[in-house]
């Protein structure tokens, strides 16, 4: 299909967007409408399922034919079979005269059954009778009568998963999905719902006869990356709120984040109506922005806490590391040169911990922050100073073992290192004790 004629069924149908995937369900529904195929249509709630029912049967030979779209899962159980395929007088209390059903209504045009997941069990061996046989029964009577029905259905729950649970029959799933058409949703659909959000604004304007309401760049940006999990039928319910509440009519990030519902963080699960393959690409996605945005925030941290260490080395390291041990775990012990300048060394030295088979003393308890008020101010000579890290370092350790009188374990927690790692300075050094 030529994409003239793509724009062409938008136009006729009022379908806004342009995303491929949506191009693709247009297409489908193009094709499949000239026979008499059952039509299986899956998707998100909101995301417009209806409107491709109404492409299929304005496009076929029965366009001329009865069109009746029925929600499912609105019709009572104890009703259904009534609603669908009729009842005789007297068949059940308060059937006081005999009724038409839906399939005997629309014989010769398009029934369109939505949310058809939520059909009880014992309709749906009727519904199947119908699309095997184009037969049915209505309640109360014996009589078999024929219809001929196109049958479209659609659902955005997981028919496959249904079927698992038995509480949908397998081959009536089957029976349906002769040609599947899926419908993306929103979130899915990129500058599709900048788009949207225009035709919704100026429709609303038109209404309440107030100037349309236009977004800054950094509001449309946080529109776009929105996941609207209402979809279609929630961002038209925003775009309202904004048209009738906003004075302003340009309408800024902070502004629209006010009508945005925060989002909660997913676990892995799989969404209702989606693929696994789907889910697990969609949590990994949300797992991935919250690793990031974590990571920023303990970066700015840490910048901010060793900014402090270094302005004010004269006080104690252990109120300063108070509640920010956590910014220290899993750093790598990266040594400074010579070379490197004073605030490089200095952050060495304030940074400086164990590392994996280090981190635990051999008593079994966590190592601790270096007490670096005495380490700072070692570090405030000019750059030209000729002594090397290592040098001071070393300098450190002796004299910590003279004080304690070549103890290891008291000299380590006056360094502020554990047991372990003193002694592999010690060796390292060539210190003898």
């Amino acid at each position: 299909m030529r994409e003239t004629e793509i724009q062409q069924i938008k136009q006729r149908f009022g379908i806004i967007g342009n995303s491929p995937q949506l191009n693709h369900a247009i297409q489908v529904a193009a094709q499949v409408a000239p026979t008499d195929m059952t039509v299986l249509i899956t998707g998100e709630s909101g995301s417009g399922k209806e409107s491709f029912s109404k492409i299929i049967h304005s496009l076929s030979a029965r366009k001329h034919g009865q069109f009746i779209a029925i929600n499912c899962g609105a019709i009572p159980e104890g009703t259904i079979d009534s609603e669908l395929f009729g009842h005789e007088k007297g068949s059940f209390t308060g059937a006081h005269e005999a009724r038409k059903g839906y399939f005997e209504v629309t014989n010769g045009g398009t029934i369109f059954l939505d949310e058809i997941g939520e059909m009880p069990l014992a309709t749906q061996a009727r519904l199947l009778r119908v699309l095997e046989n184009g037969e049915f029964i209505k309640v109360g009577s014996s009589k078999v009568q024929k219809t001929d029905v196109r049958v479209v259905a659609a659902t955005n729950v997981n028919l496959i998963e249904a079927v698992e649970k038995k509480t949908f029959r397998e081959d009536l799933y089957y029976r349906l999905s002769t040609v599947p058409i899926y419908v993306p949703p929103l979130r899915d659909r990129g500058e599709d719902i900048y788009l949207l959000f225009r035709k919704f604004a100026s429709d609303f304007a038109e209404k309440y006869r107030v100037k349309p309401i236009s977004l800054t760049p950094d509001a449309r940006s946080i529109l776009v990356r929105y996941r609207f999990r209402g979809n279609i039928r929630q961002l038209k319910n925003i775009v309202e709120q904004i048209s009738v509440l906003e004075m302003e009519r340009e309408v800024n990030g902070e502004k629209l984040a006010k009508y945005l519902p925060q989002e909660r963080n997913l676990l892995p699960a799989i969404v209702p109506g989606q693929s696994a393959g789907a889910s697990e690409s969609y949590s990994e996605r949300d797992l991935l922005y919250k690793v990031l945005f974590d990571m920023k925030k303990d970066m700015n941290e840490l910048k901010k806490l060793v900014l402090d260490m270094a302005k004010h080395g004269n006080m104690d390291s252990a109120s300063i590391l108070k509640g920010h041990e956590d910014l220290f775990e899993n750093m790598q012990d990266q040594v400074p040169n010579a070379h490197d300048s004073r605030e490089v060394k200095e952050r060495y030295l304030l940074e400086r911990y164990d590392q994996d088979e280090d981190a635990m003393s051999d008593d079994g308890d966590t190592y601790d922050y270096p007490q670096v008020q005495d380490i700072v101010h070692v570090e405030e000579e000019d750059d030209s100073d000729s002594l090397s890290l290592e040098k001071k370092e070393k300098e450190l350790i002796k004299k910590a073992l003279r004080k304690n009188n070549n103890k290891r374990k008291y000299a380590a927690q006056d360094l502020g290192i554990s047991e372990r790692t003193l002694y592999r300075k010690i060796k390292q050094y060539e210190i003898d004790e």
